[in-house]
């Protein structure tokens, strides 16, 4: 079976009324339609009639007075497979190759097991980094109906969205900046042309700092190459100049990648050092501030040492890197609208920062004047239904279970770092008491509304992350408590349990409302969601809409009741 997403519907839309409509075109939609409140899941008999009602529906046809859309219901990712071809000469232009041009056209249009194969190529002028995206993955068709140009192999030049740029960063003495830029710019010039990377020098940042940051944006051959060539600078600036310490290379890593270099109880640090014959330490986590998400890794050594090093543990934070990113870009078609770059939670979300003008990149904004909230209401919409400027949101109280040795971690040296967390997110964190010495699990205690739930919880799952307290491939799960009207339990669980069994295999979480409960003093009742970040957060949502139906209901019934008696 093809399922296919159909969202951006009315609430007034009906099964009966997507049947009828696909029906109209002719296309042979099965039994199967799951409706849901805005959009909908609807079954295909193969993937050609699945494209067919894409290419026929999306963006072009009304149902209720909305123009619907249309895609697969997967993971863009999860639908297509791609060969990579590595290491072909720089200088080599695809597209005056007539090799290649033959070969694409060869193969495009070839079908195999149903599956027709298409062949595309980047053109070398398209190569620099392409402009950021801005539609998600349900808000409009692919490159193939929006991008693509035909092109003279017969076959499409699709401008493909290269992956996220990991820079090389590194920290240099102030000293031998003006060695590595060179007379009139020469020598860094040079170090571009040389190794194909791009390299800028943060000189006016933090002036009279030891230490000026570097970044260099290249494919990791090319930084690796920028990196020596950097290194060999300042080692014959030093002989010049009569320096007698050795000069050490800088890494500067995000600390959210940092955990995963050095690897439980310290083995893959440690291996980088036996094999690359260097001694490598990391600046303290006291140094971090939510301006100053950087840790240095200082790697002494001779200088072909270093630089072996440097491709050992720039490999390691790349990968790191990769599986958050792929991470996010698969969890967040769980929740459509939803911008994490603009949330800052994760190693890829730095941008909620205001724009780099100070220290290593980061302006020097004192808490009380930066807002994490500024301009996000477009970006969060998706999710959190932001009520207007006028309205204050609502607070909302979440109990999340962390293991017990995290508690200092998650509240830091004389309570740093839990302040930090509440300032960033605007909520309140308290952690309650242990109720016995030997308990495994402590409390945290969330108030605050759901942006910024949203984000304390997210710094919470990334710091254990960050701090090993879960292994490399372990996923992150955590029980977290919501508070529910006891009115509202029933329809959490729904007839037969069929709502929160729905509820588990959109979200993944594990949601559990327990019978024998008591209602408290407010006449509420606990719901217990066990998963990761995403699945928990999701799982929340939608009980909390569910809460809120409820609400709605009850008021309106309070309402028709007084009327009701008038009118007797």
């Amino acid at each position: 079976m093809n399922k296919l997403y159909v969202g951006n519907l009315s609430p007034s839309v009906t099964v009966e009324d997507l049947k009828q409509l696909f029906g109209e075109r002719k296309l042979p939609l099965t039994d199967e339609v799951l409706l849901k409140s805005g959009y909908a899941f609807v079954d295909f008999p193969d993937q050609n009639w699945a494209i067919k009602a894409i290419e026929t529906l999306s963006g072009k046809v009304e149902l209720h007075g909305k123009v619907i859309e249309v895609d697969y219901s997967v993971p863009k990712k999860l639908r297509s497979r791609k060969i990579q071809i590595r290491n072909i000469p720089p200088h080599l232009q695809w597209e005056v190759n007539s090799v290649y041009l033959r070969c694409a056209a060869k193969l495009t249009g070839q079908t195999f097991e149903d599956y027709s194969f298409k062949v595309s190529y980047i053109l070398d002028m398209d190569a620099a980094p392409p402009l950021p995206a801005t539609r998600n993955r349900r808000s409009g068709r692919t490159t193939r109906e929006q991008d693509s140009q035909p092109g003279t192999s017969g076959g499409y030049l699709v401008p493909r969205q290269k992956q996220p740029d990991f820079p090389l960063r590194m920290l240099v003495p102030t000293q031998f900046v003006g060695a590595i830029i060179g007379k009139e710019g020469l020598t860094i010039k040079n170090i571009t042309k040389q190794t194909q990377s791009k390299v800028d020098i943060h000189r006016k940042e933090n002036a009279g700092a030891a230490e000026k940051p570097i970044s260099i944006h290249s494919t990791p051959e090319g930084c690796s190459a920028a990196c020596r060539m950097i290194m060999d600078i300042m080692q014959k600036e030093a002989d010049d100049t009569k320096v007698t310490e050795d000069i050490p290379l800088k890494i500067l890593a995000h600390n959210s990648l940092v955990g995963r270099l050095i690897g439980k109880e310290g083995r893959n640090l440690k291996k980088i050092e036996e094999e690359t014959e260097t001694k490598i330490t990391i600046s303290s986590l006291q140094d971090l501030t939510i301006y100053n998400p950087e840790r240095t890794i200082i790697v002494k050594g001779s200088i072909e040492a270093c630089c072996r090093a440097e491709v050992e543990i720039m490999r390691k934070l790349r990968e790191a890197y990769e599986n958050d990113t792929a991470a996010i870009n698969q969890q967040t078609n769980l929740i459509p609208g939803l911008s994490l770059s603009a949330l800052g939670i994760f190693s890829t979300g730095l941008s909620v920062l205001p724009p780099a003008a100070g220290p290593r990149g980061i302006p020097p904004v004192s808490p009380a004047s930066y807002n994490p909230f500024l301009g996000q209401s477009t970006q969060l919409g998706g999710l959190y239904s932001v009520p207007p400027a006028s309205q204050a949101p609502e607070q909302e109280v979440v109990y999340l279970f962390i293991p017990t040795q995290a508690v200092g971690a998650i509240i830091g040296k004389k309570g740093q770092h839990i302040k930090q967390l509440a300032r960033f997110a605007g909520a309140s964190i308290k952690i309650a008491p242990a109720e016995s010495p030997d308990v495994t699990q402590r409390m945290v205690i969330i108030t605050g509304p759901p942006e910024a739930q949203f984000k304390a919880q997210g710094r919470i799952f990334g710091k254990l992350k960050e701090e090993n307290f879960f292994s490399g491939k372990e996923e992150v799960k955590l029980e977290t408590h919501i508070k529910v009207p006891s009115s509202a339990a029933g329809r959490v669980i729904g007839k037969g349990g069929k709502t929160v069994n729905e509820l588990q295999n959109l979200t993944s979480a594990e949601v559990i409302v327990p019978r024998d409960q008591t209602p408290d003093e407010n006449d509420e009742v606990f719901v217990k969601i066990s998963g990761h970040f995403f699945a928990s957060q999701t799982a929340q949502r939608k009980i909390r809409e569910i809460i809120q139906q409820v609400k709605q209901q009850e008021q309106k019934h309070q309402q028709v009741a007084p009327v009701t008696h008038s009118s007797k």
